[in-house]
């Protein structure tokens, strides 16, 4: 059986069995040892959205909405100018291409468990080649060499997987001592709209609760990867935030990102809470709303966490 609470990390992070071949992936619940197929399902309950092209709108315009707030997050990072950067879960490779930018010498590897998001990085971002270059693997079982990158960044990903205390201890395996983490470890529980026609609160108070019971995942981590880290032997953290509202963010950049999450999520996140299709669709419509309103006022306060491993 599993443990819920980590082995230090000197046995788990370091580990020969983190170092699995990069096409396989450890089922939490079986013991079996899946395909990159098979961990669709077992490791990966949103696989279906995070294929959909909703998902490559969604992250262009998070990138967008992020990206300015979190350059000087990443230049605080002692690296050398050749670094070694890995992004795991690099979904479309938008940040991959940035970070390739934003560190002009250094050599970027991003990383994704499905095809489609990959082909989508390559044919958007092959003029970087081969400084930047993408490749299919699973974050449970990277399947590189340990201590092999200067800086590692995990954006947008800790919520959306079951077990990822795991993840962040493979994470920490493949980053050299001394180098740096860096994710983004989305909380919805850290949403805040104005209200308008529906109850923003209400829904934001009780979808992201039943999803994560549902898919055994926690849409909460931003507030507990803190204490995910410590429990497996890191002491350095830091936790700055990035603050997205309707001041700070163009409007309709904002609106982008609700309208991806209510185009792909809409059917799935009804499937798993009391709140119809077209109620989700609704609350996503009148928050989009208040968006677009000069008057209205929404924020998105996103964690961004870093440790020295």
């Amino acid at each position: 059986m599993r443990s819920d609470v980590a082995p230090p990390r000197q046995s788990c992070s370091r580990s020969s069995a983190a170092r699995a071949d990069p096409d396989l992936g450890r089922s939490a619940s079986t013991g079996t040892v899946p395909t990159l197929t098979g961990m669709a399902n077992d490791l990966n309950p949103q696989a279906q959205q995070m294929a959909d092209e909703s998902m490559a709108r969604n992250l262009a315009a998070q990138a967008q909405a992020i990206w300015p707030q979190e350059v000087p997050l990443l230049r605080r990072y002692a690296m050398p100018e050749d670094a070694q950067i890995l992004d795991a879960g690099c979904g479309t490779g938008e940040i991959s291409s940035r970070l390739a930018g934003l560190f002009p010498r250094a050599t970027v590897l991003g990383v994704d468990v499905l095809e489609v998001n990959l082909d989508r990085a390559r044919a958007r971002h092959g003029r970087l080649a081969p400084r930047l270059r993408f490749e299919r693997r699973s974050v449970y079982a990277l399947g590189l060499p340990d201590d092999a990158f200067d800086l590692t960044v995990c954006r947008h990903v800790l919520q959306s997987i079951p077990h990822p205390e795991e993840v962040l201890a493979e994470l920490l395996r493949v980053t050299r001592t001394g180098g740096r983490l860096h994710l983004i470890a989305e909380d919805y529980g850290m949403i805040h709209f104005a209200r308008g026609r529906l109850d923003p609160d209400e829904f934001w108070y009780e979808a992201p609760r039943r999803f994560s019971e549902a898919t055994g995942t926690d849409m909460f981590v931003g507030r507990n990867v803190l204490g995910l880290l410590r429990r497996l032997g890191v002491a350095e953290v830091a936790i700055d935030y990035v603050v997205l509202d309707t001041l700070r963010v163009p409007r309709e950049t904002f609106a982008a990102i609700w309208e991806a999450w209510r185009d792909g999520y809409a059917e799935v996140v009804a499937s798993h809470t009391r709140f119809t299709r077209e109620e989700v669709i609704a609350h996503f419509d009148d928050q989009i709303a208040t968006l677009r309103d000069p008057g209205g006022y929404a924020v998105w306060m996103v964690p961004v966490v870093s440790a020295v491993a």
